[in-house]
């Protein structure tokens, strides 16, 4: 069984074992106040057990025809006492694409409020931040697109960081601090579940030739450091963010082809609020890329400017739409083009346009979702209609597609076309 944990995880896990062991021994030695002073709650469990399957709607060479196929439980535990909060979620499942057992820490920290003005969280959590409906500019944490792609849940497009997360309230402003002591990346497509485009032999590759990556992996070395400064002004939350840390998929390669996470810092800024009838909100980044400033080298990402506006409004009872609009700008383009060994150029920017659509039927039982991406310059699009259906309090049947359409192999949705999948799942919950 391949497992996706680590050794700080594992601590924090370990942590909550012992402190689990150690609550019956409070109620053993009742009387004695000061063998464990602090009384911890009944255990919560919670979790699901769920069957998932999909398949390709055309033939691609480089994958097998089913896009996923597993069965899964997810497991989560959660107690508190009067100074901390504890709680691990972790998956295990059988997968039918790469025929191993896998397991996943989801979740295991640890949570304190010492004073009223101070939070602290440390250990493998999911993170969030920033405006954009399922496109992210200044939220540099590891995100799971492959999971997406092939029909997941939509909780596993955010994939955990191993991190200390500590918040600051005062009266100017809000601060978060996130502390990752080693490079978290993001779950980037490999070629073992989806056929890419490889730039290096110009040419759709999948499961034969999968990515080769070298990756960041020293404690307190390559370490990760984000921040956003936050507060509300007339209902207007307003933010600045930053981040100092690697690209979080491949953002270049050694001449020998390589994959590699050069350093990367981000600046950025956010508003949302109130607009009209509805919530409008606009952000933007500028992505520094550290190692190649001048954006000479053309094995090193160049330096980016990110934007984007958007704005959600229910037009209906329990019909909600939202709509943005996303550029990215490629900065010192002339030396790009002049560093080019061959292949496609990039397009100096990038544009896409999102569109969310949900409307709940049924007293809310049954959701019928689309989640879409149009880019005018890219020529290329990629849809994702769901249905999801609550048979009960415990039961939820689920189907949809990825569908993925390009006129170039070599654009980001057009080099997925071959991945165009259906897919089905069935969840019990307890």
């Amino acid at each position: 069984m391949r497992k996706t944990t680590n050794t700080y995880e594992l601590l924090v896990l370990i942590l909550f074992l012992v402190l689990m062991f150690l609550k019956p021994h409070v109620h053993a030695a009742e009387g004695n106040e000061n063998f464990f002073p602090d009384q911890f709650a009944p255990v919560e469990i919670h979790g699901f057990l769920e069957m998932r399957a999909g398949c390709r709607t055309q033939k691609d060479s480089n994958e097998r025809g089913r896009s996923v196929m597993e069965g899964r439980l997810q497991a989560e535990f959660f107690t508190y006492t009067d100074w901390a909060e504890f709680k691990y979620k972790g998956d295990v499942w059988g997968d039918g694409v790469t025929e191993r057992g896998e397991y996943d820490t989801r979740e295991a920290w640890v949570f304190s409020r010492p004073t009223e003005s101070l939070d602290i969280k440390v250990g493998r959590q999911v993170l969030t931040w920033g405006t954009g409906d399922l496109v992210f500019l200044n939220d540099m944490f590891p995100k799971d697109w492959q999971s997406y792609f092939i029909g997941r849940d939509k909780e596993y497009l955010k994939a955990p960081s191993d991190a200390a997360k500590i918040s600051f309230f005062t009266k100017p402003a809000n601060i978060d601090v996130v502390y990752t002591p080693k490079f978290d990346p993001d779950r980037y497509i490999t070629g073992e579940y989806i056929s890419y485009w490889n730039g290096t032999q110009k040419s759709i590759a999948g499961q034969d030739k999968r990515v080769h990556s070298k990756k960041p992996d020293s404690w307190f070395q390559d370490d990760e450091v984000a921040m956003r400064v936050y507060r509300n002004i007339n209902n207007y939350e307003l933010a600045l963010y930053g981040y100092r840390g690697f690209w979080k998929r491949p953002g270049g390669q050694t001449p020998s082809g390589i994959a590699i996470f050069p350093g990367l810092n981000v600046y950025g800024a956010s508003a949302r609020g109130q607009v009209g009838p509805g919530i409008g909100n606009i952000e933007l980044a500028y992505y520094q890329s550290a190692d190649d400033e001048s954006g000479s080298d053309p094995l090193i990402n160049n330096s980016e400017m990110r934007y984007l506006a958007g704005y959600t409004q229910d037009l209906a009872k329990d019909f909600n739409v939202s709509l943005q609009y996303y550029v990215e700008q490629l900065l010192d383009y002339s030396d790009y083009k002049a560093s080019l060994t061959g292949g496609p150029a990039r397009d100096r920017g990038r544009h896409v346009i999102t569109l969310q659509l949900t409307k709940l039927l049924m007293n809310q039982n049954l959701e019928l979702s689309l989640s879409s991406y149009y880019s005018p310059s890219d020529r290329d699009a990629y849809l994702r209609p769901n249905i999801r259906y609550k048979y009960n309090d415990k039961i939820v049947l689920e189907g949809g597609a990825n569908i993925f359409l390009g006129e170039e192999s070599h654009t980001f949705f057009g080099q997925f076309e071959n991945n165009t999948n259906i897919y089905a799942a069935v969840r019990y919950s307890f």
